[in-house]
């Protein structure tokens, strides 16, 4: 009876040794994780230099990349959580017939954060507060992609004798948060991942230790170096978060827009969304692309001269599956350049 009372302690000491051990090996393998993406994150800098300048905005720097020579000066304004780089190509393209201005917002790849709330009107302002900076006047043909689409009209709104043209790439409709909340909510979407949950992700090394398994389905392969080393960053997570729980001030702000006969270019996608991906049925998924669809359309109310193109190969990132389509509708509103 007496010498089992140690063996029963000795077991428990040896438990207790062995718990201790998992949690300093735990412990070191996630501050080693937190240590090389520090070491990795502070080389990569010098390897991927920004491609523009950085100018001052008043509070802080906007990166900025001019293109091409003449005019018009063509405004690319990227989607949520797209850079200058999501473009790709297409600036190039453009560059040989205009001035081709692409940028990243605020906390966005190499541009610094802002102390101002990441509302459309503090970005559109900031944007061509820095446009004034550099030198680089109007008319602008302004080119939006998604959520950019709604910047791009808000600026066009607000700076309309600036304005020679408007192109709208599967832009977010001005109602789509109203129509399609309910909906959201029915199937229970939970949306993108808190940008504190990303920012550790990001901190700790997972998104460059496993990138297949972090990024599928969310960042193209070719997109993954540049995400890793230059755009994934807790600053843009958190602009890219206060952009989408700001959106309806850009909302109201451009609904029932009108820009007189200015030409508006709406171009939407031809291939649904793949909502199953993101835990949507297939009966609400429907029913939530009919809504994004009635919405393109709505937008040719927008201006006395609009015309709709369906980019029939693409999803909602026509600017990867149809550059040239994109290219070609920009270049159709230069004279001369159809």
């Amino acid at each position: 009876m007496h010498t089992s009372i140690p063996s029963k302690r000795r077991k428990k000491w040896i438990a207790l040794k062995f718990m201790l051990m998992l949690f300093i090996t735990v412990l070191l393998v996630i501050s080693s994780g937190f240590l090389y993406e520090w070491y990795a994150s502070s080389h990569s800098r010098a390897e991927y230099p920004p491609h523009g300048r950085l100018v001052e905005t008043g509070a802080y720097k906007l990166h900025i990349h001019q293109q091409g020579v003449g005019t018009p000066t063509i405004i690319m304004e990227a989607g949520s959580g797209e850079t200058s780089l999501s473009w790709r190509d297409i600036p190039i393209e453009l560059a040989k017939h205009a001035t081709v201005v692409t940028y990243d917002r605020a906390g966005y790849a190499w541009s610094e954060s802002a102390p101002s709330e990441r509302t459309g009107a503090n970005i559109v302002k900031e944007l061509h507060d820095a446009l004034e900076k550099e030198g680089i006047r109007g008319p602008y043909i302004m080119v939006g992609h998604s959520l950019g689409g709604m910047y791009a009209r808000l600026f066009a709104q607000t700076y309309i004798s600036e304005i020679q043209g408007l192109v709208l790439i599967d832009a977010r409709p001005e109602d789509d948060e109203k129509n399609t909340k309910v909906l959201l909510e029915q199937a229970q979407f939970q949306g993108n991942p808190p940008a504190s949950l990303l920012s550790l992700l990001k901190l700790s090394g997972s998104f460059r230790l496993f990138p297949n398994f972090m990024l599928e389905g969310l960042v193209a392969k070719q997109d993954r170096d540049a995400f890793i080393n230059v755009i994934a960053t807790p600053s843009f997570f958190h602009a890219k978060e206060e952009e989408a729980e700001l959106a309806y001030t850009t909302e109201d702000a451009i609904r029932d827009q009108k820009l007189g006969s200015i030409p508006v270019r709406i171009i939407a996608r031809g291939l649904p969304q793949d909502y199953a991906q993101a835990g949507i049925s297939a009966e609400v998924g429907e029913e939530l692309e009919s809504i994004w669809q009635s919405g393109q359309r709505n937008m040719l109310n927008i201006s006395e001269d609009s015309q709709l193109l369906i980019a029939t190969k693409s999803g909602h990132m026509v600017i990867h599956d149809e550059p040239e389509l994109v290219v070609q509708t920009i270049l159709n509103l230069i004279p001369n350049k159809k």
